[in-house]
């Protein structure tokens, strides 16, 4: 059966708000589709992640799928990848603030706190348990993620509404910060 392009909800949506269950059975034939249509979905959408709940399915299970697009230009490539019931083992002490978007919350941008390193377990989409650590960027993706698992999005992580933007203005800021690195480099 080939993948299809879900719906992605919005902030409003309760299972935007619900605590994810458990993924008992990954060799279900759902799961498996799940996880398919949701890779498919997350590059339509120039995602880097997407979380079951954000299809309204409220799964223990997101992609992360780290690539240089339109929404993140500067994100590393990396395969998109199932995670299904995941735990942050241990994180490190260091935490970066960098904008975040939501394909749940469009058309908005805020500057939001993550640990710079997470150690996590998780199984992957063939049942295999996997232990691994992600960094910069990739542990952002992670921790994004994870928080919709427990039905928390990234503005509840904001330290203050200053730290909001909306997309159009964060794009303008990108395209001059560019510009400014370019011209510094001239020089």
């Amino acid at each position: 059966m080939a993948a299809e392009i879900l719906t992605i909800i919005e902030l409003g949506n309760p299972v935007l708000r619900q605590k994810a269950s458990l993924v008992e059975n990954i060799q279900d034939d759902r799961i498996q589709k799940l996880i398919d249509d949701l890779t498919v979905t997350v590059t339509k959408a120039n995602g880097v992640g997407i979380a079951a709940p954000q299809v309204a399915n409220a799964s223990r299970l997101f992609i992360v799928a780290s690539r240089p697009n339109a929404r993140y230009p500067k994100a590393p490539e990396m395969e998109p990848t199932a995670i299904i019931n995941p735990r942050i083992l241990g994180h490190s002490t260091e935490v970066v603030k960098d904008w975040e978007g939501c394909l749940s919350i469009p058309g908005i941008r805020g500057l939001v706190p993550r640990y710079q390193a997470v150690e996590v377990e998780y199984t992957d989409r063939h049942g295999k348990s996997q232990k691994q650590e992600f960094t910069n960027f990739v542990a952002r993706i992670f921790q994004h993620e994870y928080d919709h698992l427990d039905g928390v999005v990234f503005l509840d992580r904001l330290e203050s509404t200053l730290d909001l933007m909306t997309e159009q203005e964060y794009q303008k800021l990108m395209t001059n910060n560019t510009k400014n690195v370019n011209n510094s480099k001239e020089r």
